[in-house]
């Protein structure tokens, strides 16, 4: 990490100029920007003070002070709790979960206060909070730190979800989600905070839109945050066997982009969506029994066994979705 990333403001990042950096380092520059922008961000979790576990918030409180940056207890359900209280009172907390299993214990705080309020009390109140939680298998990490649960908050009414692949959206989506007036499930992966890529500050992104990564009209390809890359890696292969394939990156789950996803499967007739998380009631379902109902297209889903993950590597690869078990999945769907 750079000395401009781990000192905010030590150096100047122009509007329009691209820089590489990492995936963990575009999330610290989002923020850094926002609360530069708006004195009611703040931000809240274990070690954020130092940084976080990842570095996502590396020299941030010695920019903007304890107040703003704050270390808290290690306590779940009073961090959530803490953050929805402050967006309540009109701030716009960042609240680090370290990671998504570990989120699991402020529930209640996120499922039944932050994603109901404005419906309860009939927009009186908002909750403009930005839970990070980051999910996925984390190599060597076994079952109680590599869970994909992503498909758990776009279940619930209230809630948006987004579940950024590259350095640039975990900038760009990172800052839309903090301007975002209701509650965000912020679902970054856990082995992409060294991905490198560049990022352009001044690029902005909207939530609930997609992203066409490759054009092809064989079949639709449909997936989101890590596996997005393996993806791709399989489209590299098809195409070596003439086989053009519709890549898009979903990035957002709530709301999702309905509107360039059905287009393609009407123009291949086609669709597989991928996924890391366990493929029982996962978020591919929905998207497959979408287009299915729009369009008429012939679907498939691809995603892990109802297995938990397990912590040796050859356990651990049951779980995963590589790319040789996707190529062969799209030449099965093609028939």
């Amino acid at each position: 990490m750079d000395l401009t990333m781990q000192q905010p403001g030590a150096g100047r990042f122009a509007f329009g100029e691209v820089k590489d950096m990492s995936y963990a380092q575009a999330a610290q520059l989002a923020i850094l920007r926002e609360m530069e922008v708006d004195s009611r961000v703040v931000v809240l979790g274990e070690d954020v003070g130092r940084g976080g576990i990842f570095g996502q918030y590396q020299g941030l409180q010695a920019r903007f002070g304890a107040q703003r940056v704050i270390d808290t207890p290690i306590s779940e359900a009073a961090i959530m709790g803490a953050g929805v209280g402050m967006a309540l009172a009109g701030l716009r907390p960042v609240v680090e979960m370290r990671v998504v299993d570990f989120a699991l214990c402020g529930m209640d705080e996120l499922v039944n206060q932050a994603a109901k309020n404005r419906f309860m009390f009939g927009g009186q109140g908002r909750v403009p909070l930005v839970a990070r939680m980051p999910g996925g298998i984390w190599d060597a990490s076994a079952a109680q730190h590599s869970q994909s649960l992503e498909a758990w908050f776009a279940h619930l009414p209230g809630l948006v979800v987004v579940c950024p692949s590259t350095p640039q959206d975990n900038f760009s989506l990172l800052r839309a989600a903090m301007r975002c007036g209701d509650p965000v499930a912020y679902i970054e992966h856990k082995t992409l905070w060294g991905l490198r890529g560049e990022v352009d500050a001044g690029e902005t992104a909207r939530l609930g839109q997609a992203r066409r990564l490759r054009a092809g009209d064989a079949l639709t390809l449909v997936s989101w945050s890590r596996q997005v890359h393996v993806c791709r890696q399989a489209c590299e292969t098809l195409a070596a066997e003439g086989i053009a394939v519709d890549l898009i990156d979903l990035r957002t789950l709530w709301p999702w982009d309905r509107e360039m996803v059905l287009q393609s499967c009407a123009r291949t007739g086609r669709l597989l969506v991928v996924h890391e998380a366990v493929q029982t009631a996962g978020f591919g379902a929905e998207i497959a029994a979408t287009a299915a109902e729009a369009t008429g297209c012939k679907v498939a889903r691809l995603g892990a066994p109802r297995i938990p993950v397990g912590y040796s590597p050859v356990l651990e690869a049951q779980s995963r979705i590589d790319a040789p078990r996707i190529a062969d999945a799209v030449r099965r769907l093609l028939g």
